[in-house]
């Protein structure tokens, strides 16, 4: 079933109205909690080299495990010395799959960790801030983002929205940003007829007809909606805040991907 263009309008301009008033309600200004430990969460907060591993360590994960991780790293290792955590990878991939593990990608995630240390140290100078300096275009900002191993198009794009929401990094361009192309952004956008092919570029495309000077103000509001009402199993289309504009085409899903709370 492909909706018309007039409900797509609707439920686009229904999830705008709702970035604005998360924004409004405090939900996504600077300051926002990235994880439930408040340590991990001053952390990732303070340092900005924490708060890259936080976006490698986003995946597969749900968030606030996802997020306390480099504090935790931290706590494991001794140190954050950038240098040393990306000339010693053995140590590094042992702290992450000392149980409990901090990722269940004790093998992957670990090279990425060391592989982004040795490119903060060798290119930024040990800084990531540098990565994404005030006024600097999201489009560059996500083209070096994409350099770090582990780092694809829908966690450059979620790292974008984050330094701009979170961090009060202000960037020129958001007009080309886009939502992640993360499972929750996926499933809202397939149930509600934003999309009828689940594909990167549709998605992209969907983002930026609904909100056209800012396509990534979309993306924490459809995956709140896809985390907390439009669950994979048993939507709660009525509590939904999409609820009256949705088609409810809950008959549509994400391929592939399982029924894990994940990503962020």
């Amino acid at each position: 079933m492909r909706v018309s263009a007039a409900v797509r309008a609707r439920v686009g301009a229904e999830l705008a109205r709702y970035a604005h008033e998360l924004a409004r309600m405090g939900t996504v200004q600077v300051g926002e909690a990235f994880t439930d430990d408040p340590a991990a969460d001053a952390f990732v907060k303070r340092s900005a080299e924490a708060f890259l591993l936080g976006v490698l360590f986003t995946q597969g994960i749900a968030a606030e495990r996802a997020w306390a991780a480099p504090y935790l790293l931290r706590e494991r290792l001794g140190h954050f010395d950038l240098a040393r955590i990306g000339s010693e990878p053995e140590r590094v991939a042992t702290a992450v799959a000392a149980p409990p593990a901090l990722h269940r990608f004790v093998r992957t995630v670990p090279r990425w960790i060391s592989s982004a240390a040795r490119r903060l140290v060798s290119e930024y100078n040990g800084e990531a801030a540098r990565i994404w300096p005030d006024g600097a275009h999201v489009i560059d900002v996500t083209e070096r983002l994409l350099e770090f191993d582990g780092i694809g198009p829908k966690k450059a794009a979620m790292a974008v929205e984050l330094l701009v929401r979170n961090r009060g990094v202000r960037l020129e361009g958001m007009e080309c940003g886009s939502v992640a192309y993360d499972v929750h952004v996926r499933r809202v956008f397939l149930r509600s007829g934003l999309i009828d092919i689940d594909t990167l570029a549709e998605v992209r495309r969907a983002a930026a007809e609904a909100s056209p000077g800012e396509p990534g103000l979309l993306d924490l509001p459809a995956w709140l909606i896809g985390r907390e009402t439009c669950r994979p199993r048993r939507p709660a289309c009525d509590e939904c805040r999409l609820g009256r504009v949705c088609p409810r085409l809950i008959e549509r899903t994400v391929s592939g991907v399982g029924v894990r709370r994940t990503e962020r």
